[in-house]
């Protein structure tokens, strides 16, 4: 008997695998934008809302994930560090930006009605994993915080790319690799050994984001030491956007109509007041000489870091600067947010 639950995660996992490859396939037949990444996501999401019981991917998207850190990292080259301290303008602003988030966030989602933890960590413009579980074990809803995220990175995902090519001219044609064939098979194997042991070793140690730090660390390592010269082949990339894309459509699984109205709702509102504020320091950087217009925009754009990563790599951005001032963003709010919370005795109010 303990085989059968087991077995049905199994049949829906494989059954989510194959609708997100028939999106990714649908999309690229029809020559849409991003069909590794928007296809999964679009064909998941239908059918999370349809009431289909899909199923998230496990550890096997914690490891596509980790492709994404070594894509970072083998960008950081000699020549990007040099330039780090020509960065330090516009990183210093991102204390600043999440600050203000926070200060409109939180009251924003307190007249929605919800408790003070949970419009906290709501608010927070971090990982979507990290805010639900720290939000959770402050006793926030915990089903309220997954989806006001999920909805902040969906929507910030379908409209920065919309953004990049509309407003920008930016193209999301930017090869995202070379194919594996024509790579030395050596940098593929320390890639892949810099991918599981970054991800694994930084797991050991309780580092935030293991799956995309612990890989970037050891990849940036090799790089910088002159063992690697390229990214990840474009194959791994292409897998890395399906199993993000997928996990987001996946989050929306078993949302009811009451959670569509009120959470979901709630999110989208939260997002245009984050893109009120994105476009602002946007602007600030770039009338002021500190980022392109298309770096400031990626730096600045509330998404998670992986899709960030994505869309760095498709619209052929400076990778090291926009993930330099998302990796920031990410450090402020993990280390940030919970220690505010017990210094402001943000507590749920007791029934």
């Amino acid at each position: 008997m303990p085989f059968i639950p087991m077995r049905g995660t199994s049949t829906r996992r494989l059954a989510t695998l194959a609708l997100a490859l028939t999106g990714a396939g649908f999309f690229h037949l029809l020559s849409l934008p991003l069909p590794f990444l928007f296809g999964p996501m679009t064909a998941c999401l239908l059918a999370a809302l349809a009431g289909m019981p899909l199923k998230g991917m496990g550890a096997i998207s914690v490891l596509a994930r980790t492709i994404l850190g070594v894509a970072v990292g083998a960008s950081i080259t000699p020549e990007v560090v040099v330039r780090i301290p020509q960065m330090m303008g516009s990183v210093a602003l991102v204390p600043v930006y999440v600050v203000l988030i926070g200060l409109v966030g939180v009251p924003f989602f307190r007249r929605l009605g919800y408790d003070p933890v949970t419009s906290w960590y709501a608010a927070m413009p971090g990982g979507l994993q990290d805010m639900v579980i720290f939000g959770t074990e402050a006793g926030g809803d915990g089903r309220a915080l997954a989806l006001i995220h999920a909805t902040r990175v969906l929507v910030i995902v379908t409209l920065a790319p919309m953004i990049l090519t509309g407003l920008y001219g930016a193209g999301l044609t930017g090869a995202v690799g070379a194919p594996a064939r024509d790579l030395p098979l050596q940098e593929l194997t320390l890639m892949a050994l810099a991918a599981v042991a970054g991800w694994k070793g930084a797991e050991r140690i309780g580092m935030f984001g293991a799956s995309i730090l612990g890989p970037m660390i050891v990849t940036a390592a090799l790089s910088l030491t002159g063992l690697i010269h390229t990214r990840p082949p474009a194959e791994a990339i292409w897998a890395a956007q399906l199993f993000i894309g997928l996990g987001i459509g996946v989050q929306y699984v078993g949302v009811t109509l009451r959670e569509l109205r009120s959470f979901i709702l709630s999110g989208l509102a939260f997002v245009t007041l984050l893109a009120v504020m994105a476009a602002a320091f946007t602007e600030i950087v770039t009338l002021s000489g500190l980022a392109h217009p298309i770096e400031g925009f990626l730096a600045f754009a509330p998404g998670g870091q992986a899709e960030m990563t994505v869309l760095a790599l498709v619209a052929g951005a400076d990778l090291g600067f926009v993930i330099l001032h998302h990796l920031t963003r990410i450090v402020v709010v993990i280390m940030g947010a919970p220690v505010a919370a017990r210094l402001l005795s943000v507590k749920r109010p007791q029934k």
